[in-house]
């Protein structure tokens, strides 16, 4: 039988410490918003469209060290990201918990398979072959998704296929990963409440 409580699944986190302050805002059900301003020109493209081809809702202002370099304000990101990622889903009541998408940019393929099963694991396949993308170093692109996928507690699998253009391999990944999330954060009143033998995610 349907169930009547689904409300707007919404959260916001705020972190500071001595490199960097972030406020976020996410929403998983409306795609009205999205506002990002992290001061790394790359990433703020990154979760633009990880936002749009999700379908969430998404505000990141975030201003860090980045005299220093870009390291700590990603990961930052990362963290703050996947945390409110973990508070929008709440108990997960309904959730599809997986999900998966095959994404491809030009000659760039990435698959992204996902489960919501509270348990940290990242198993990242992609490389690349130049230092930076604009602003954003490449090294981080893992380091944004470990963080995150910890922040979040789940299996998180990327894996880019295909691609020679390290933009393009980046911007499928982002896209993939969001697709693959928006898949399994749907609810469906039909499904059993809570997808697990043992009753709890």
């Amino acid at each position: 039988m349907p169930d009547p409580t689904f409300t707007e699944r919404r959260s916001s986190v705020s972190r500071t410490t001595a490199e960097t302050s972030i406020e976020c805002e996410l929403s998983l059900d409306d795609s009205s918003t999205i506002d990002i301003d992290t001061g790394v020109g790359f990433l703020d493209h990154m979760l633009t469209l990880f936002a749009r081809h999700g379908g969430f809702s998404l505000s990141i202002k975030a201003e860090g060290d980045l005299e220093v370099d870009d390291h700590h304000t990603v990961e930052d990101c990362g963290i703050v990201i996947g945390q409110a990622f973990r508070d929008a889903v709440g108990d997960k009541a309904f959730i599809a918990r997986y999900g998966h998408a095959y994404v491809p940019m030009d000659e760039a393929l990435c698959r992204a398979v996902v489960d919501l099963s509270g348990r940290f694991y990242l198993v990242f396949d992609a490389t690349f072959s130049r230092e930076r993308v604009g602003d954003m170093s490449t090294e981080m692109v893992k380091h944004f998704w470990y963080s995150f996928a910890e922040k979040l507690g789940c299996n998180l699998h990327i894996s880019v296929l295909n691609g020679e253009n390290d933009h393009h391999r980046i911007e499928a990944m982002f896209k993939a990963c969001a697709r693959a999330l928006s898949t399994a954060v749907r609810r469906d009143a039909n499904s059993e409440r809570i997808l697990s033998t043992k009753g709890v995610l």
